[in-house]
């Protein structure tokens, strides 16, 4: 059949091999762009194990080993070496880091190998992640591990909903020969023979497409990673993802891409293959509509023949007998749609959010933040010489702390009492005990020089030998995050404060944080927060915050204790619209800490950059995913209108043969394509709409500063642009519809 028929049909029908062709080249771009950005990230997941594990062990044994234990370890046929880890060897035994030849066997080798030491099972431990990562499940690791079932899941998902899309093409393209395999069914070809023609079709086919779509898949997975790359490798922290062509991912890739495209095209012609000669015979493969009720059935389109006429009429019912072969389009470009605005508008939420809470927020405390690692602000000697930089306005040095408050019940001010006091507020967080409030109290600890200057932002005299305290609680019953509503925390004219290590008074037994009660002298209390980065009670709004100089800390810090390991430096700029002066002042800074110090610095201007890159790529990656996924629905489109000539001109023939114009038909085109990419769109609109509504209320946003950042043209552009692939379509089928003649039309079909 093939000698005698397929090769010849291939070449006379070339519009309906263009649609399986497209077809194929989409299923296997998609799946070839899918699978390597899986494969990568697969890769980059192994590699981030390895650096956070402290290399690619597979399994560690700890116990007492002499030089006979250590060469039999090495001797052991699975172990592809033992290493001693150093850091971890100690007081407890020496730790052996394990790396075997096949990992599959990794537990049973390590219960082989403490048998042969005399050890017990809980010697061994395991780097469970990485090896999950090589579909390898230890027993007793109780956490989930699902990223490589999440990837294979999505991958399947993906297989599965292709097979759905790329079926309609091959049911399309078979469906238009009903009637001629009726005849050969009728003059001896069995079933068998039928489906065994419509594959070989389907291989030659799809074949080359296949090869061409793995290479422009592949060359878009890199393309993908490349600007990945360039947007983590410029963040602090990031580290780029370097793209590996390995051989055996590529056939990997062409064997899912023939399964998918192959079983797509068996699922019509196996239905083909079972009709009765008398019913294919009798078929036209013209799309029609049944009397009386059912989803195929005539029903009056009463919108479209309002706003339209009788076109509208037509067009409707039209609709209605393709719903079959237009439902995998409805569903392309509906998700497609909807993914789309979604995602511009969450990211544009996002965006707002970032930029009012954070940078138009801070925009004005901080231009250069530096983290001094493991560093006690006491310890630190470089306060003078940082002041001392040229382009540094304004330098505060900063750690922080976390104490508990024994506060009386009747120092809390008026305003809170009549809100219910603090524990209404904060739950388990505070506890009262004989009259006093234990309250969560952390603790900031200025440099001397830069507590004096707060002094004078808040009006009183500065003094070095007590604390500030933030005198503000935020009313979480009466306001929202974005407009917060605060009352005094204590009433004016408190004197003292006592403050207990927090560990301590949650009845932890640490000699060294501190045993007694530390009461500190109360300078004033403020609502105005020194000019630093910092969130003050947002989890935790019962928090008592305190601001200490350096000289009282020192005085107090053994009472209190409970110091984090970190020392802040914040710094101003007085050039603070350039990045590379905030570069330069960046650069000065790292050099005057270098050698002393483990540090990491923040660049306000940089990050703001960097914030804006990392969400540009995402929104590229995801906007690349919607336009794939409208490319497939556009791609059914043009499929359906390309058999045009086949499935709908004796439809066509008819309505001008009673008299509808040529000028009539082109405007119910005009309707179809409005309407089978309309519907998705309005659709798509109203669920953006309502999920957007609902994110702005749950971010406490005005929707009118929503609305002034609204992603309109993004989204516009994008829906234009779907809409007018859709008319082109209907548009390349209708003007070949319209140049066919009526005798034609009519006449009975051939076998070609």
């Amino acid at each position: 059949m093939w000698k005698d028929y397929s090769s010849g049909y291939i070449k006379n029908n070339r519009a309906s091999g263009i649609s399986v062709m497209a077809a194929s080249f989409i299923a296997a771009l998609f799946l070839s762009w899918l699978c390597g950005l899986f494969y990568h990230f697969w890769l980059d997941n192994i590699e981030s194990t390895k650096q956070e594990f402290g290399g690619g062990w597979h399994a560690r044994i700890t116990g007492e080993f002499n030089a006979e234990d250590l060469l039999a370890v090495n001797q052991y046929p699975n172990v592809e070496r033992a290493v001693i880890n150093e850091e971890l060897s100690g007081e407890q035994g020496t730790v052996l880091d394990l790396y075997f030849h096949n990992k599959r066997t990794v537990h049973r080798d390590v219960l082989a190998l403490l048998e042969t030491l005399g050890l017990e099972e809980s010697g061994a431990d395991y780097n469970y992640q990485l090896l999950s990562l090589y579909f390898i499940r230890i027993p007793g690791d109780t956490k989930p591990r699902m990223i490589m079932p999440l990837y294979l899941a999505i991958v399947a998902v993906v297989c599965f909903s292709l097979i759905l899309i790329i079926h309609n093409s091959f049911a399309v393209s078979m469906g238009d020969r009903i009637h001629q395999f009726g005849i050969f069914s009728s003059i001896g070809a069995t079933p068998g023979q039928i489906r065994i023609c419509l594959l070989q079709e389907a291989l030659v086919l799809s074949l080359a497409p296949i090869l061409v779509g793995i290479l422009v898949g592949t060359a878009a997975c890199y393309g993908t990673l490349r600007a990945m790359s360039l947007i983590t490798a410029s963040l602090a922290g990031g580290r780029a993802v370097s793209f590996q062509l390995n051989p055996a991912i590529l056939v990997f890739i062409l064997l899912l891409s023939l399964f998918t495209v192959l079983f797509s095209a068996w699922l019509p012609a196996r239905k083909l293959s079972r009709l009765t000669p008398l019913e294919a015979i009798r078929g036209t493969g013209e799309f029609q509509l049944k009397a009386g009720k059912g989803p195929l059935s005539r029903k009056h389109s009463r919108i479209l023949s309002l706003l339209f006429g009788m076109e509208g009429e037509l067009a409707g019912n039209a609709l209605r007998a393709q719903k079959r072969a237009l439902r995998t389009t409805s569903l392309s470009l509906t998700l497609a749609f909807l993914g789309f605005l979604i995602m511009e508008n969450t990211f544009t939420l996002m965006r707002i959010s970032t930029e009012y809470t954070y940078f138009a927020k801070y925009q004005d405390v901080w231009d250069i933040m530096v983290t001094v690692k493991d560093t006690g602000i006491e310890a630190f000697e470089e306060t003078e010489a940082l002041k001392a930089l040229p382009g540094a306005e304004d330098t505060v040095i900063y750690q922080k702390a976390r104490a508990v408050c024994r506060l009386p019940e009747g120092e809390i001010s008026e305003e809170l009492r009549a809100l219910g006091g603090p524990q209404s507020f904060a739950g388990g967080s505070v506890t009262a005990e004989e009259g006093f409030l234990i309250l969560p109290a952390p603790l900031v600890i200025l440099d001397d020089e830069s507590f004096e200057e707060y002094c004078e932002q808040i009006g009183v005299s500065a003094r070095l030998d007590g604390c500030i305290l933030l005198n503000r609680f935020w009313d979480s019953k009466n306001s929202n995050f974005r407009a917060r509503e605060y009352v005094p925390y204590v009433r004016e004219g408190i004197e003292t404060v006592m403050l207990q290590n927090a560990g301590q008074a949650a009845g932890a037994a640490d000699a060294e944080a501190g045993t007694s009660m530390a009461e500190l002298p109360v300078i004033a209390c403020t609502m105005q927060t020194p000019v630093l980065r910092e969130e003050y009670a947002t989890v935790d709004n019962s928090e008592l915050v305190q601001f200490i100089p350096l000289s009282a800390w020192r005085e107090f810090a053994g009472q209190i204790g409970g110091a984090e390991r970190d020392t802040f430096v914040r710094v101003l700029s007085g050039e603070r619209t350039e990045l590379a002066l905030l570069d330069r002042l960046e650069a000065e800074i790292g050099e005057t800490l270098d050698g002393k110090y483990e540090m990491e610095s923040e660049n306000r201007i940089r990050e703001k950059l960097d914030n804006d890159k990392m969400m540009d790529g995402y929104m590229l990656i995801l906007g690349a995913f919607c336009v794939l996924i409208a490319i497939i629905g556009i791609a059914n489109v043009f499929a359906n209108t390309l058999g045009f000539l086949r499935r709908r001109k004796r439809e066509f023939a008819r309505y001008l043969s009673v008299g509808l114009t040529p000028e009539g038909i082109r405007k119910m085109f005009r309707i179809e394509a409005l309407v089978l990419a309309g519907r998705p769109m309005l659709f798509s609109l109203v669920l953006t709409v309502l999920f957007t509504g609902v994110m702005v209320t749950a971010s406490h946003l005005e929707i009118g500063i929503f609305l002034a950042e609204a992603p309109v043209l993004a989204c516009a552009l994008f829906l234009l642009a779907a809409l007018g692939c859709v008319a082109l379509a209907y548009g390349i089928g209708g003007r070949r519809v319209l140049k066919l003649s009526l005798v034609e039309a009519l006449r009975d079909d051939t076998i070609l």
